[in-house]
């Protein structure tokens, strides 16, 4: 018990010298009756959605990933808030977590998925010197994103094998580059957005290598991947999930997809008991194995 009221008195005083630094009137810490610990709004650099969320349960070892929880919005929208849920339930099951914020594409900002991937970057760097305090080990994250966050966490967790341990991705796009996208009708909807995200012109007829670069299919690495799809998602076509299944399959990486009949996007939204009878028991045995 001493070793555990130590622990999270130590996390605190690293976290208070963040809060010093940002003069964020914002940031807050609940402390449980169990010691567990939630750090709300602890900046991780300067700008203003470089936020994050940080739960820490009472009771966990110290070689434990903590799971880094990216949302969604189209990478232009959203925020951490909308992912709530999923850090209560992993706080529920003794999971450490980071909830966070990064900022969003704008083209007259220069906002790319690049300064995204820095963003998680970045937040993986503050959390890890941290760590210690928390008694965590550093780069040992697990990375979960839904939508565009999903995507964000396949490509970052494949550039990032040393960090990431295991990915999981909730109707993730995965492929803006391949013959099959390039002709399929899904990509004439998503192109204008994936060509924000990009930062690059989309010619079909003469498709730009950054889009290849942009593609977490295009870059995958031998990281065990959590796949989550519904065969009625009409924002991220089926053939986005089946198509890197395929190619985690041929290369003989580790990984589960759920292909989920009769859902749309995003399911666990608007389908209480497919969240809590498949996407969470996934979710959890993923992380615990």
């Amino acid at each position: 018990m001493k070793k555990l009221v130590l622990r999270y008195h130590f996390f605190v005083l690293g976290a208070i010298s963040f809060l010093l630094n940002s003069c964020n009137s914002k940031f807050r810490v609940w402390v449980g009756t169990n010691n567990q610990q939630k750090i709300y709004n602890l900046k991780y650099g300067e700008h203003k959605r470089q936020k994050m969320d940080v739960f820490l349960p009472s009771s966990y070892s110290e070689t434990s990933p903590i799971v880094l929880i990216i949302h969604g919005g189209a990478w232009k929208y959203g925020r951490k808030e909308h992912m709530i849920l999923i850090q209560k339930m992993l706080f529920e099951n003794n999971i450490p977590s980071i909830n966070m914020n990064y900022r969003l594409v704008s083209k007259s900002k220069a906002i790319t998925y690049r300064e995204q991937l820095e963003d998680i970057n970045q937040a993986i760097n503050k959390f890890n010197s941290l760590a210690e305090k928390a008694e965590l080990q550093p780069n040992n994250y697990i990375i979960l994103g839904e939508s565009a966050g999903g995507h964000l966490a396949l490509l970052y967790g494949y550039q990032n094998p040393d960090q990431i341990k295991k990915i999981i991705s909730l109707s993730g796009p995965t492929d803006f580059y391949s013959k099959g996208y390039l002709q399929s009708f899904y990509s004439k909807y998503s192109s204008p957005t994936i060509q924000k995200v990009v930062g690059t012109k989309f010619n079909r007829k003469n498709i730009s290598e950054e889009f290849r670069k942009a593609s977490p299919i295009a870059n995958v690495s031998h990281v065990p991947t959590l796949l989550f799809q519904g065969n009625k998602d009409f924002l991220v076509n089926p053939h986005q999930g089946l198509a890197l299944d395929s190619a985690l399959t041929a290369q003989n990486i580790p990984h589960k997809l759920v292909f989920m009949e009769n859902s749309g996007h995003a399911p666990r939204f608007f389908n209480k008991k497919k969240r809590d009878s498949i996407i969470y028991p996934n979710i959890l045995e993923w992380i615990k194995n």
